[in-house]
């Protein structure tokens, strides 16, 4: 299939939200390095706006609104936390209204964050299908625009500005390693490195549970229904299934080959970051870190120049995994 966005869609993002978001630094450690025993770039994505990878996409999706229509009633979105943050954010600096539906269980830290951003904070299950059900409702009541936190090319699209600043700056690099939830980010990474870097392999990076590779390998939606949360740590990754519109994208430029980490692996790679690196990262950065450490000699060629997604930086420093 043809890209449902291009490159050119992915620099207009870049100008049109670049102001609102960082720049973030690559980077590199030579102790890494030699326990990978190959070269690994960390795009700093803790570092971004909110605290996450998910402001680029929100910030693209919300003044996109914004140029289409200046009188909007504002936006709508459910999230785990971090894509609700990065709404928040977006609507704020657009100056738009903004509601965000999360699930009861998720993290104070992030919860407290989206209200610091003026956001009105909305409560439901901890379900897929209760998370979609509220946002509609509040988007049929108040008008406002639903911004998805994936399935959106406008999301994506946004997302995708972190393979172009990834691979302007490496431009040589032979795989990223990207960790995984609904897939915007990963759909976005492998749109704009197969028009940068042809050569450049996208592989995704998922929780035990997603069985996503038996999916993409055979371009078919093998997920039980209704869509289900994963038991795992990683609270920004636990989304079983992908989306609609990712599905297709990840079947035609993402890598079929995934890395599946258990939620020890995740830690160790969360841990491995904070020691090495100095950098605060959620679990789920610490999928990709530890893939990126231990799993590559399973691809062939093993790649030698490898970009890893750090996603997110948005912990809550009295729950820090290895001391419960």
């Amino acid at each position: 299939m043809a890209a449902p966005f291009s490159l050119r869609e992915v620099r207009e993002a870049s100008s049109r939200a670049g102001r609102w978001l960082h720049r973030t630094p690559v980077l590199t450690s030579r102790c890494l390095d030699q326990l990978a025993g190959r070269q690994l770039f960390f795009k700093a994505e803790n570092l971004q706006k909110t605290g996450s990878f998910k402001a680029r996409g929100a910030c693209n999706a919300v003044f996109i609104e914004k140029e289409n229509n200046p009188d909007s009633p504002g936006v709508v979105t459910h999230s785990t936390g971090n894509h609700g943050q990065a709404v928040a954010y977006a609507a704020k600096c657009a100056g738009l209204p903004c509601s965000v539906v999360v699930p009861k269980d998720t993290p104070k830290v992030k919860c407290s964050a989206i209200e610091g951003y003026g956001a009105k904070l909305v409560f439901c299950e901890p379900s897929p299908q209760a998370r979609k059900e509220t946002c509609a409702a509040i988007a049929n009541e108040m008008g406002q625009t639903i911004i998805h936190p994936y399935d959106d090319y406008r999301v994506m699209a946004g997302q995708a500005t972190i393979a172009l600043e990834l691979l302007e700056e490496v431009p040589d690099l032979d795989a990223i390693l990207v960790p995984i939830s609904g897939g915007g980010m990963t759909s976005g990474i492998a749109v704009a490195a197969q028009e940068m870097q042809p050569n450049c392999k996208v592989f995704p990076v998922e929780p035990f549970g997603k069985f996503l590779e038996r999916c993409l390998q055979s371009r078919q939606r093998l997920w039980p229904n209704p869509p289900q949360f994963l038991d795992t740590i990683a609270d920004a990754i636990r989304t079983q299934q992908v989306g609609d519109l990712t599905f297709p994208i990840l079947c035609d430029f993402a890598e079929h080959k995934v890395f599946t980490i258990t939620d020890e692996q995740m830690v160790e790679g969360m841990k491995l970051t904070f020691e090495r690196l100095k950098m605060v990262v959620e679990v789920a950065s610490g999928a990709a870190v530890y893939a990126a450490l231990h799993r590559l000699k399973e691809v062939s060629p093993p790649p030698q120049k490898v970009g890893v997604i750090l996603c997110g930086g948005n912990v809550d420093l009295d729950r820090l995994p290895w001391n419960t």
